[in-house]
């Protein structure tokens, strides 16, 4: 996915470090912008951003030290065509007009006072035009103090990191039930938050489109098959027990294999969304069955019952997420928070869960760092990220929240 537009200068860095050049300039490719606020305005794509005839922005997010900066951006525009165009770096805007030859030139924008180290949003907007677009965008060149330092995404990929907290248990205890409350602070299409993850599976909620959301509950498929569910042979496949009303079953691909089940349902954001899953062994196998709160009828609804196969164990691995899946809009923040977790043993003890470790997944470690995690000042976990906002969270870092003391009254349907 490492592929990148670069002037002949240019000496490469990889693995999330800045592209260099001999001259002192770095090069953020075209094709790692976004369009803001509507992303179907113009196309992102190989060659950087095209067909842009709206006043929709195009937008960088980045690390700049604190200096001197200047920038250009490498435009092509059709022959005898001009367009005007301003570009917005911390908190201050120069205007260019440009004059189209059909080729790609570099338009010079000046110099900008960065006041203080950190991700800097960079904002290209359309003025006017004397034709149907104001230009295609190829690359963002920067230089200066403020660039000697700088980070960038450089990938194609344009999806924030992945970011997770892990629930340690102690060594030895049979989880037979996980209960999580998961309560989302923003919405961006293209989120999952996961309140409940295992060794084996995930159950969480999904932001699909603005007029569609899902609970999600799924389940991996043993033997290892990373991709296509139909090289998983009958021995290994999760088998669907049962289903909530409304509940679509199936199965996924692509992350692994297995068993997937979702609902329909307009969950508000804001509002505290409970989960409850539970665990019991069967031979060589677990049946692991997912029951999601309904806030509008105050009743517990089964989601779906999956008998996965070569397990034979209670849950652990236990951790939840905030993921962004589609790169379009991966320049928007998601935040959510995480409270109240517990679990019970098949002995029948609740026990309260404390303390979270914080991950990322690799583009937190090479690409993004505009992510974040702690506890609220009401006492819940959160996890963050995009949005251009990075809280200097490192992976590994521990978190405490204070306890409620009171575990979950379930009555289950």
């Amino acid at each position: 996915m490492m592929r990148m537009r670069f002037f002949a200068a240019l000496a490469l860095i990889v693995c999330g470090c800045p592209v260099w050049a001999e001259t002192g300039e770095i090069s953020i490719p075209g094709f790692t912008a976004y369009v803001d606020p509507d992303a179907s305005a113009a196309r992102v794509g190989k060659g950087g951003v095209s067909n842009w005839s709206t006043t929709d922005h195009i937008l960088w997010g980045g690390s700049l030290s604190k200096g001197t900066l200047r920038a250009a951006v490498v435009v092509s525009l059709p022959d005898k065509e001009q367009s005007k165009l301003k570009l917005t770096i911390g908190g201050a805007s120069h205007e260019v007009q440009v004059a189209g030859t059909g080729a790609a030139v570099k338009v010079e924008f000046g110099e900008f006072a960065i006041k203080e180290e950190g991700y800097q949003r960079i904002e290209l907007a359309g003025v006017s035009k004397s034709g149907k677009v104001y230009g295609d965008i190829k690359e963002l060149v920067l230089s200066g103090a403020a660039a000697e330092k700088a980070f960038f995404n450089l990938k194609e990929r344009r999806n924030c990191a992945s970011v997770h907290l892990g629930y340690p248990v102690e060594k030895g205890t049979d989880v037979e039930c996980f209960y999580n409350e998961l309560t989302p602070r923003t919405d961006p299409v293209a989120t999952y938050y996961e309140a409940c993850g295992w060794h084996r599976g995930y159950f969480g909620i999904q932001v699909n489109s603005e007029t569609e959301r899902r609970v999600i509950f799924s389940v991996w498929d043993a033997g290892g098959e990373a991709v296509d569910r139909n090289k998983v042979g009958a021995d290994n496949r999760v088998k669907l027990l049962a289903k909530g009303d409304g509940v679509v079953a199936g199965d996924f691909g692509n992350e692994g294999t297995g068993g997937h089940s979702h609902l329909k349902y307009m969950w508000k954001t804001g509002e505290t969304q409970r989960f409850y899953m539970t665990a019991r062994p069967d031979g060589d196998a677990t049946v692991y069955t997912g029951y999601f709160f309904f806030n509008d009828t105050k009743k517990w609804g089964l989601i779906a019952s999956f008998r996965a196969p070569r397990d034979g164990k209670y849950l652990h691995g236990l951790y939840s997420f905030n993921e962004n899946f589609g790169g379009a809009n991966g320049h928007l923040r998601r935040l959510c928070e995480f409270g109240n977790q517990w679990i019970k043993t098949k002995e029948g003890k609740w026990t309260e869960l404390t303390t979270a470790g914080f991950t990322h997944d690799g583009t937190g470690g090479k690409d993004r760092r505009d992510f974040g995690a702690g506890v609220t000042k009401e006492g819940r976990f959160y996890l963050a990220n995009g949005g251009f906002v990075a809280e200097g969270i490192k992976y590994g870092d521990k978190f405490t929240r204070p306890a409620t003391g009171k575990a979950p009254e379930i009555v289950l349907p």
